[in-house]
């Protein structure tokens, strides 16, 4: 700062003597010779305090940011010492206007005048403070960071997922304008005082002084007044619009329209909603996608921008321009401030953009903006230092964009090649001015309001503790858009726009927005357009025009802006005239159709009562709530622990009720749901989120992340519970909202009262399945993981003692170390769900069917399925003791379990090359599709094309980023086990699933597919609704279409099916191989959960569990276990649905259920033959079906789901039986024929009440063992 100070002593040297004398220089020569030394140094000292201020901005870091302040400092000491010099002449008696006008704006030097230098010193650090707040705010979502450009821009742009949006809005507010109210309360004192010391008295006074008028607020007013009611008429168009879209019920009242629904951060400008609002089905001006096809980076759109502006004769960009500027968001891991901006190094060489430039038409737009202002600073960087500025501040904003109002318009885009068709009628036109009005229009009020908040402030008219309030009160009053939800005086939104931190005065743009229509009139009867409409204008290569421009650019600020706007447009004032003309079309067109819609209504002055007061009040918890939501994904840990879940959401119960009354009211227990319902979907996705990331990289971390998440959803869970007993739901008319409260109420495990119980539940269930996705076996010196290697050995050995080892080594890696956690698991459950109103785990469970009978229908489906399954294991178990030879199997009639060709015996399909009864081409092509060479994608992009052919939805592109569809290579231990993955946001589905190319995982693509389908298909139902009709629907959607997908006819249509001869013998094989998957699996399915009721009932305990487990599979599946198995073993929890704690006869309900909906979209798509013989590929009727069914999610009984499926309300095996009629009848013929008994025991061959193997069958199983002691022996 010293330095600074000697620079300035030259220029005293002539003063001094003047100073003695106490006579002030009036000599204008003298002044000129002061004024030219004045701008050397002006230079060298702007020059360095910009070079500064763009390392920061380039690189936040604190050192960058210590330099730059140095350096606003070092200016500010030149600024104040410059201002001390020229007033010791005497610029009043001046005769050059010139001279007077530059003196004047020298001693004006703003903030600098501060006389303390140790308060402007902090002045400069809270400013750049709030501005690094600003840029490196990020808000989580969907487990990643997401910074404001181009993450969180691209999502408000984009997406139309209400709740997203909410996130993205709130948590960009907490990020930012939250963090950094104190400090712009602090800044307003210091930037006040030191105004004060420059002769204003405040700070909104001085910035107003740069319009040279002291009628400067009453004609903006006059202004916003002229141009009111075309906004009025586009608001309302607008706001009908999104309601078609979000649904009334998310727009209040009064009128207004949600800040965060229109397609920019801050509502600012609408241009982004252009494809909800165009009103006619043309080609669209919005060429981003064309863009985007033609290649176009950010280089190329700058190069675009620049030849617009030489081909009027105006300078092209240096070549420091090119060398210097950031057009695009670095990559190196640098921190920036990406708000796009324009400057000038004030050595009248180096001027540069800063841009995180994304390629789009709005960018592209941006783009001539931000070049509008370099333009500027070339044309009048000849002049002094005071004069390199706007005519006035709104001039500067102008450049730009009045050459993007040509560049905007269809000719011009078709001429650069980015519109193929220009269509000149009226329905063109206005697609064109309603994609101008939401950028042009839809800003106005906003560009208006932000000083009138500033002002205000800095008056002290608006004190800190109503910052919110009074910005709230002008955004309602003049946007007549409102919060989503409600705001205090904990918040301050004004924060989360960068101009507020980067203290950028903001009624230029307003200014600019009304001007430029004045500019761009004036231009086009410059380039000989006066005749056409100005929205058709487009001033392209007229030098006449760039001529025109160019005069007034370089005039600076050396004259008074209207001297400047009389040169441009023959006028000395502002003028909206212009503008109104440009979209008068549009306003005829606006003012019409708001009619005809009968929607003439605008809206309140006063923002919506966000609270609505009176008995039940649940917003403003929602909005602490949601707050608490975000702080919990991105403060650190202590801070968490201050917003627990629970207790923000337990406030609500004050707020609901006053007294123990339950409440009655069905339009107030809407709202609760409604709230409820974003709410919900913020923690789900969180929970999931977690769960995620655990599931796909297994370690001590992520299990404890996924512990924490549970938990904090288990309390989530659990207040939103005890918040819905408040209504009283059991007398509500409306069913729909009596069955949301039901399921919102049912909170399972979550019932749990004590926490460090709930989070050893969490914590047990975590250890489980960490055990079961990390076990290895190690086979002939080969360690494998479950998938793929240990299921293709299971598939496809034929070695009896390789079975074996594989068998039992899972047994040893998985079930058995988890036995002591699962009974620790049962214990906790079992107490967590009596808290929720059940008697026992599994009778929750069960009652998701609803129904009493539910455990009686089952059992009859089993017993009607049970003679086809017996004489399937009859066939089955001869066939394989051709392989094996009949030693290896017991005399029950049991079929040892590790030879089916599955680590469960679960379904039999890997065994279809031993019991095919006819030497054929195979059904299975596994080996058409490895020839063909199908990769994993190759096998979901098939499964989607058959969904996509019903007209189904097509899998989302977060599917296609997000999933796993392979066994990652980069070392992570992941859960293979195929799942399907709602993230309960509108749009992110995935699938987990470690593929292998096999026809068995072509068909498992298709269900998980089936899972994901679903999905989306119930996604705009209330939260407690998105899940299936019952769960077996869920299983079964993917699997209906398999029954097509697995058809000969269809594997040929597809390619991977050739030269089959369709015949009885072909079709049996056909049968065959789908009975090895369906109908083998059925014995599986039904078992499963009827051990797991027995142990959470208590019917089973602990020292029993692995004795009542092959009780049942002996019983049911007619298999053994090969080897001796004790109650040192635990082999349910060798099955993945055991330490996940899925509930398994879902899975037997859908392999029934299938094929009743099979039936159904069968007879849709017209197919008359037999059932095992159709595909319903490309049948849109069958898929319409489809849809009408998942769209209901679980908002009707699943019985009412299945009358709108198939026509009757009860689960029905008779299809299936159907199906495989002809299988039935051969394999009875050919049982016959062989004259073995059929069948098997109930008991499990040679287990006694110990549950130990017989000396006969020990025998057996010890001969290699004394075969080897022998032969040591000798």
């Amino acid at each position: 700062m010293r330095q600074g100070v000697l620079l300035l002593l030259s220029l005293a040297v002539a003063c001094t003597l003047a100073a003695v004398l106490s006579a002030k220089i009036k000599d204008e020569a003298q002044a000129w010779d002061w004024i030219e030394e004045y701008d050397v140094k002006a230079q060298e000292f702007y020059y360095a305090s910009s070079l500064a201020a763009w390392n920061y901005n380039t690189n936040l870091t604190d050192h960058n940011q210590n330099l730059m302040i140095q350096a606003s400092l070092a200016a500010a000491a030149f600024d104040k010492e410059a201002s001390l010099n020229a007033s010791r002449f005497d610029d009043n008696a001046f005769t050059n206007t010139t001279l007077k006008r530059l003196f004047s704006k020298i001693k004006d030097i703003g903030t600098a005048a501060m006389r303390d230098p140790d308060k402007l010193e902090r002045l400069s650090k809270v400013n750049a403070d709030m501005e690094n707040i600003y840029s490196t705010g990020k808000v989580m979502i969907d487990g990643k960071e997401h910074s404001l450009d181009p993450e969180l821009t691209k999502l408000l742009a984009s997406s139309r997922n209400y709740t997203k949006l909410l996130i993205a809005w709130v948590g960009w507010r907490n990020a930012t304008g939250k963090k950094m109210k104190n400090l712009y309360e602090e800044f307003v004192t210091l930037s006040n005082e030191a105004i004060s010391d420059n002769g204003y008295p405040d700070t909104g006074d001085y910035w107003r002084s740069w319009y040279e008028s002291q009628t400067f607020i009453q004609d903006l007013e006059e202004l916003y007044k002229q141009l009111s009611p075309l906004y009025q008429n586009l608001h309302i168009y607008v706001r009908r619009k999104l309601k078609e879209v979000y649904g009334a019920d998310k727009f209040p009242s009064s009128g207004h329209i949600p800040a965060h629904l229109l397609g920019n951060m801050w509502a600012q400008q609408w241009n982004n909603l252009l494809d909800i609002m165009q009103p006619y089905d043309k080609e669209s001006v919005d060429v981003t996608d064309a863009m985007v096809e033609q290649g176009y980076d950010a280089l190329r759109m700058f190069n675009v921008s620049e030849e617009f502006f030489t081909s009027l004769g105006l300078i092209p960009m240096p070549q420091k321009f090119w060398d210097h500027s950031m057009l695009e968001k670095p990559t190196d891991g640098r921190e920036v401030v990406c708000h796009a901006s324009a400057w000038d190094f004030y050595n009248q060489q180096d001027f540069r953009i800063k841009q995180c430039t994304v390629v789009t038409m709005d960018q592209l737009i941006t783009v001539h903006h931000e070049m509008g202002h370099v333009e500027y600073y070339l044309q009048y960087k000849h002049l002094p230092t005071p004069f390199r500025r706007g005519a006035n501040p709104g001039f500067h904003e102008a450049v730009g964009d009045v050459l993007a109002l040509s560049v905007s318009t269809p000719k011009h885009l078709k001429e650069i090649g980015l519109l193929d068709n220009v269509t000149e009628d009226e329905e063109s036109d206005i697609n064109f001015l309603l994609s101008m009005a939401l950028e042009k229009i839809a800003f106005l009020p906003f560009g208006y309001l932000m000083d009138q908040w500033r002002w205000s402030v800095f008056s002290g008219a608006t004190p800190s503790a109503s910052y919110n309030q009074k910005w709230w009160e002008l955004r309602c009053k003049y946007q007549g858009v409102s919060p989503p939800i409600q705001r205090t005086e904990d918040d301050f939104d004004p924060g989360a726009k960068f101009h507020i931190p980067g203290n950028t005065p903001y009624i230029r743009y307003f200014v600019s927005f009304v001007i430029q229509f004045q500019f761009h009139k004036a231009l086009c009867e410059e380039a000989g357009q006066g005749s056409v409409p100005l929205h058709e204008c487009d001033i392209y290569r007229s030098k006449e025009a760039g001529n025109k421009l160019a005069q007034v650019l370089s005039l600076g600020s050396s004259k008074p802006w209207p001297d400047a706007m009389e040169m441009m447009t023959g006028s000395r004032k502002m003028n909206a005239q212009p503008l109104m003309d440009y979209f008068q079309p549009l306003t005829d067109w606006l003012k019409a159709e708001n009619e005809k819609a009968g929607d003439k209504k605008g809206w309140d002055e006063k923002c919506p009562d966000l609270t609505r007061a009176s008995s039940t009040s649940v917003s403003v918890s929602t909005a602490i709530l949601l707050g608490c939501l975000l702080v919990i994904r991105m403060t650190d840990s202590e801070v968490r622990m201050e917003c627990p879940w629970v207790i923000l959401f337990l406030g609500l119960c004050t707020l609901i009720s006053a007294d123990s009354s339950l409440i009655e009211d069905e339009a107030q227990a809407e709202r609760y749901a409604e709230e409820y319902n974003v709410l919900a979907e913020v923690a789900t996705n969180e929970n999931v989120l977690a769960s995620w990331a655990y599931n796909t990289d297994l370690t001590p971390e992520n299990e404890q992340a996924q512990v924490a998440a549970s938990l904090k959803f288990s309390q989530f869970q659990k207040a939103a519970s005890v918040n819905a007993s408040k209504f009283d739901s059991a007398n509500f008319q409306n069913q729909t909202l009596k069955r949301l409260f039901n399921k919102i109420r049912d909170v399972g495990t979550s019932a749990l009262q004590d926490e460090q119980k709930q989070e050893q539940l969490a914590q047990s269930l975590a250890r489980m399945e960490g055990i079961y996705s990390q076990a290895t076996v190690n086979i002939s010196g080969d360690v494998m993981h479950l998938e793929p290697g240990l299921t293709r050995l299971m598939a496809t050995s034929r070695e009896y003692d390789e079975l074996l080892n594989a068998w039992k080594g899972w047994r040893d890696a998985s079930g058995k170390k988890m036995r002591k956690t699962y009974e620790e698991f049962v214990s906790l459950s079992n107490e967590a769900i009596k808290a929720n109103g059940f008697v026992d785990t599994g009778a929750w469970w069960k009652s998701w069917y609803e129904s009493d009978e539910f455990e009686k229908d089952v059992e009859g489906l089993w017993q009607k399925v049970l003679p086809f399954y017996t004489s399937l294991h009859q066939y089955v178990r001869r066939e394989l003791k051709k392989t094996y030879s009949p030693e290896n199997f017991p005399t029950t009639g049991h079929i040892p379990a590790h030879l089916l060709g599955n680590m469960w015996a679960q379904d039999w399909t890997n065994i279809l090359s031993m019991v095919e009864p006819y030497d054929l081409q195979s059904v299975d092509v596994t080996d058409e599709m490895k020839k063909k060479n199908y990769t994993p994608l190759k096998m979901f992009q098939t499964a989607e094309g058959f969904f996509t052919s019903l007209g189904l939805m097509p899998m989302t592109a977060e599917f296609w980023n997000n999933s796993m569809i392979e066994r990652p290579d980069d070392g992570r231990q992941v859960v293979c086990h195929a799942s399907a993955w709602d993230f309960f946001n509108g749009s992110d589905f995935r699938i987990k699933m470690c593929t292998d190319v096999t026809m068995q995982d072509l068909v498992t693509v298709h269900h998980e597919m089936g899972h994901i389908q679903y999905y989306m298909q119930y996604s705009d139902q209330p939260m407690p609704f998105r899940e299936g009709a019952n769960p077996g629907f869920h299983e079964a959607i993917g699997d209906v279409l398999a029954l097509s997908v697995s058809t000969p006819t269809h594997l040929q249509q597809i390619g991977l099916l050739q030269n089959a001869t369709e015949d009885e013998e072909y079709y049996t094989n056909y049968l065959m191989s789908m009975a090895l998957d369906k109908i083998a699996f059925l014995p599986f399915g039904y078992l499963i959960d009827q051990w797991r009721w027995s142990v959470f009932k208590g019917e089973t305990t602990a020292s029993n569990y692995n004795d009542k487990w092959w009780q049942l599979r002996c019983k049911y599946q007619g298999i053994s276990p090969p080897v001796q198995r004790t109650e040192n073993d635990f082999d349910p929890g060798a099955k993945y649905h055991i330490p996940a704690n899925t509930p398994y006869i879902r899975y037997f309900v859908s392999t029934i259920i299938q094929f009743q909906f099979h039936k159904a979209l069968c007879a849709k798509a017209n197919q008359t033959g037999p059932l095992y013989k159709c595909d319903i590929y490309m049948s849109q009727q069958a898929g319409d079906l489809l849809s009408d069914v998942l769209r209901m999610g679980s908002s009707e009984p699943w019985q009412d789901a299945m009358q709108v499926f198939t026509g009757q309300t009860k689960m029905d095996a008779q299809p299936m039986l159907d199906y495989f009629e002809p299988l039935i009848m051969w394999l009875k013929e050919r049982n016959a024929e062989a004259g073995d008994q059929g069948g098997w025991d109930d008991s499990c061959p040679g287990y006694g009440r110990a549950g130990f193997l017989s000396a006969s069958t020990t025998l057996i199983y010890s001969l290699p063992f004394i075969t080897i002691w022998y032969m040591c022996r000798v």
